[in-house]
């Protein structure tokens, strides 16, 4: 392994959480900036978060949900409740469940009819079903990298799951993609370097992160190049 892609994989582990990864890149902070006021306004009683990762909006979710469980296809972090496969939670019951959250997930499962069907059915009646997805996105997590999804595309997967779509939020645009692209880059050269790693991170957080999201905010007003969306969808 060379040092950027050491580097690289030590920021991951030094930027856990939300708070610390929202200036990593514009595509991170695009997404907390959507994301976040949606999981304030839907989240309620017991959720699930499917395929959750390292659970990065985990403290915000436990503000205003009564029980937050959680589902991956390994126990690769502490208090992941379930172990499976989005696409056949067989370890759940029907009807479990008042929100069910997925954070870029979608684009990783082969099938997402299937998945989305399973989601359903862990749903109670009017149930809330809050996910995002890449819309542009550089392959990642090869080789379970299979979709990149339109709103079109969205909304025509979960209506025809049963869903009705409340919301569909764009994220980030065209600016947002270059500049992630930048941050990993240029944040992974210098992050071995004490001082100045904090250096290069408030570069980037001013002259990419921020600048990125202005640009795409007032330059591309009918979200053509969206980075990604936010959506949530209703029983």
């Amino acid at each position: 392994m060379n040092r950027i892609e050491k580097n690289r994989r030590n920021i991951d582990k030094d930027l856990q959480g939300i708070d610390k990864r929202k200036f990593f890149s514009p595509a991170n902070y695009g997404d907390l900036k959507v994301t976040l006021p949606i999981l304030k306004k839907y989240c309620t009683g017991i959720c699930l978060d499917v395929g959750c990762g390292d659970m990065p909006y985990k403290k915000y979710i436990l503000k205003v949900v009564d029980q937050y469980d959680t589902l991956d296809f390994k126990a690769h972090v502490p208090d992941i409740k379930y172990v499976g496969d989005v696409q056949d939670m067989n370890c759940i019951k029907n009807d479990t469940y008042d929100t069910v959250v997925s954070f870029e997930v979608l684009e990783h499962v082969n099938n997402p009819f299937v998945a989305v069907s399973e989601i359903k059915r862990v749903l109670k009646s009017n149930g809330i079903f809050i996910l995002t997805v890449p819309h542009l996105s550089r392959l990642h997590d090869m080789p379970h990298d299979y979709y990149r999804y339109t709103k079109f595309g969205l909304k025509s997967l979960l209506n025809q799951n049963g869903f009705k779509v409340l919301e569909i939020l764009p994220r980030g645009g065209l600016f947002s993609f270059l500049g992630h692209q930048f941050s990993n880059i240029f944040l992974s050269i210098f992050w071995h370097i004490p001082i100045i790693k904090d250096i290069a991170f408030f570069i980037n957080k001013w002259f990419c992160v921020l600048l990125s999201y202005f640009l795409d905010k007032h330059l591309d007003k009918n979200k053509l190049f969206a980075l990604g969306y936010t959506v949530v969808a209703k029983l």
